[in-house]
């Protein structure tokens, strides 16, 4: 169904995650961020949104990444066929995935780095955007649309890919939030719009907006 994977740099405080996906609209359902919590991506054969939300407010006020998760899912009885993986705002990660979860599905947490996956070809897979994402020198944004590139060169989703997204939060930067919602080739599209949000006109009114170290910032 679904593989996501979540990143902190710690260096330059900056949070990144990706997610691609088999059916529609997989950034809408599953990506989830803010500056001053962390990230959350929460997927599965029955995904909660309320799980995702309930997550990322959690660290907000102050939990890890495993009390969230566990505040989010603990009276929830469909948890089972849910799988979410969260990383808090000092990079300590947690993960779950319910048993009821389409073969393959299981989740790496280290610290600074998530990577989950449901209906995927195997954990090598995983394996595959964990090794991209440690290797890889490109700018994150880039580095994590390779991680999703190195997922589906390893099998990625079973049905194949129809949607994907990425995410960058950075406290010197406006957000990042690019969609791919439906494409025979989401990935490639993803590419394409991650280009061109480097250009003109578009890049050039970035400068403009407010960020996380000038909320004033104004033309």
């Amino acid at each position: 169904m679904t593989f996501s994977v979540l990143t902190f740099d710690e260096k330059e405080g900056v949070f990144a995650a990706a997610a691609a996906t088999g059916s529609l609209c997989v950034g809408g359902w599953v990506l989830r961020g803010d500056i001053e919590s962390g990230l959350v991506a929460s997927q599965g054969t029955s995904p909660s949104s309320f799980w995702r939300d309930d997550c990322l407010r959690f660290m907000y006020t102050g939990q890890s990444a495993s009390e969230a998760i566990d505040l989010a899912i603990a009276n929830d009885s469909g948890r089972d066929y849910r799988q979410i993986i969260a990383l808090d705002k000092f990079g300590t990660t947690s993960g779950f995935t319910g048993i009821n979860s389409v073969s393959h599905a299981s989740h790496i947490t280290e610290q600074n780095f998530a990577v989950a996956g449901n209906m995927i070809a195997g954990s090598h897979v995983l394996e595959a955007v964990k090794k991209q994402v440690n290797s890889d020198q490109a700018p994150i944004d880039q580095r994590m649309l390779n991680a999703l590139k190195a997922g589906k060169d390893a099998g990625g989703d079973n049905r194949g890919l129809l949607s994907a997204a990425l995410l960058v939060l950075s406290p010197s930067h406006p957000p990042l939030d690019l969609r791919i919602d439906y494409s025979s080739d989401p990935l490639s599209d993803l590419q394409l719009l991650l280009d061109r949000s480097k250009k003109s006109p578009y890049y050039d009114w970035l400068s403009e907006v407010p960020i996380n170290t000038d909320r004033n910032r104004a033309p």
